[in-house]
């Protein structure tokens, strides 16, 4: 039987072997805090292209040493970070892989020393801490972050670049009317909490040609959050902007209880990808071959983002396989025991 699971998948150019991808997920592991690719790293990534997964997507990557989730993050915010991660896109690579990064800024979730920043000075909760609400300038310094940290992947050898619009960090911050209350064009209507987003898109576009995803957190959770209705029409805009992917994921904007089940933001992939008429990825709680082959056959997204279960199985691509009964192309160094 053919399996769309194991069937390439071109997009902009790139072909990826498969269309299993490897959701970022923060290692926390720049020791030195200074945010660059260490042992670690290279370890885990590459056990997964070993594994065959189709396009590894490297954890949340902060722009500024400000916009780091934690202290342990990988940056993208100076030269000296790049040897690092040219040496992990070149391995990726060479071992069949396509390579991913996730540009990112955590707005008012940043666990770091001193000042935050955030489109409002609203507090996640009581235990966090109270960000400074972004000036013009800040908000031209961080466009002009995302747009060097773009011309840094570019050269590292990235093929693909994702920017993080979800789970409550700064992009996601300013589209959510939970977060931003701002006054300026820049808050109010839903064009105007979009306009960060579309320039960063602006800026990111004028030096990188290359495939763009976007995650999103699709469901706000909250009754006067966003939905993924409203996320049909910041699909059609992103789409206009040349967004080529939007991988949904869901919540993290603000505290609130989220009933999870196998599969449960599928339902939102497949609402946008119908509603924006835009390619989606699909993540959270997918972890069977079966339940990721009729994701697809079904039409209700276009990859299968994978999370947690690579965490388990590094070679959950030969797992998926074994219950779709197809073979897939194991590494000659593994062939003894692939079976």
């Amino acid at each position: 039987m053919e399996t769309k699971l194991f069937s390439p998948y071109t997009i902009k150019g790139l072909t990826i072997k498969n269309r299993i991808v490897m959701a970022p997920m923060c290692m926390y592991s720049s020791y030195e805090e200074d945010g660059m690719v260490t042992s670690w790293h290279e370890t885990h990534y590459l056990s997964r292209a070993t594994g065959q997964v189709g396009l590894i997507i490297i954890e949340a990557t902060a722009v500024t040493p400000q916009g780091r989730i934690s202290s342990r993050d990988l940056g993208i915010w100076n030269d000296e970070q790049m040897d690092g991660l040219k040496s992990l896109t070149d391995k990726l690579k060479a071992y069949g892989s396509a390579a991913g990064i996730q540009l990112a800024h955590a707005g008012r979730k940043a666990e770091v020393d001193g000042e935050i920043i955030a489109p409002s000075a609203i507090a996640f909760d009581e235990t966090r801490k109270q960000p400074k609400e972004m000036s013009k300038k800040e908000i031209q310094d961080t466009i002009e972050a995302f747009k060097q940290a773009a011309i840094r992947s570019k050269k590292a050898g990235f093929d693909v670049i994702e920017i993080h619009g979800a789970h409550g960090y700064l992009i996601n911050e300013f589209l959510s009317p939970l977060t931003n209350t701002r006054q300026d064009e820049y808050g109010g209507s839903a064009e105007n909490r979009y306009r960060f987003l579309r320039e960063v898109l602006d800026a990111v576009n004028s030096v990188w040609n290359g495939p763009l995803f976007v995650r999103v957190s699709a469901n706000d959770y909250h009754e006067n959050g966003l939905t993924a209705e409203d996320y049909v029409q910041l699909g059609k805009w992103m789409k206009e902007q040349g967004v080529d992917l939007i991988d949904v994921s869901s919540g993290g904007v603000v505290p609130a209880k989220i009933h999870a089940y196998p599969g449960y933001q599928v339902k939102f992939a497949e609402e946008i990808k119908e509603g924006a008429s835009i390619p989606t990825g699909a993540v959270g709680l997918i972890t069977t071959g079966i339940q990721a082959e009729e994701i697809l056959q079904n039409e209700r997204a276009d990859l299968i983002f994978i999370a947690r279960e690579l965490l388990r199985d590094p070679y959950w691509p030969r797992t998926a396989a074994k219950e779709l009964r197809t073979d897939i192309t194991p590494p000659k160094q593994y062939e003894r025991g692939w079976l």
